[in-house]
């Protein structure tokens, strides 16, 4: 099993949900991130003070999937998030050892 991670812009979220429910995903975590890459931030101008904002808002997307639909996943995340600009964020893939649904006990593939 694998854990995806994506980082992208806020306005991609609903496109990015409706992409990952054509490829069978049927739940995920979502949490309201800031950061930066590349971009540095930006100069902002409010009440005619110019000021650095360093954090840019962003969507973190967690989703864990069976290793076959990794690359789909993948694939269907960078459609929907792209915009061509900097800043569209980017997309983690790191091994989960052991999944366990608290209702139920159920473990691993079951419990995803």
């Amino acid at each position: 099993m694998k854990k995806i991670e994506a980082v992208i812009k806020p306005f991609k979220l609903d496109e990015v949900r409706e992409a990952l429910s054509e490829v069978g995903i049927t739940g995920l975590t979502v949490t309201e991130v800031k950061g930066f890459g590349r971009q540095k931030g930006h100069t902002e101008l409010y009440r005619g003070a110019e000021y650095v904002v360093d954090f840019l808002p962003k969507v973190k997307i967690e989703v864990v999937v069976a290793d076959a639909t990794v690359e789909a996943v993948v694939e269907a995340i960078i459609k929907a998030a792209r915009t061509g600009k900097i800043g569209d964020g980017k997309i983690f893939v790191t091994s989960v050892e052991q999944v366990v649904r608290i209702r139920t006990g159920e473990t691993n593939e079951q419990a995803v």
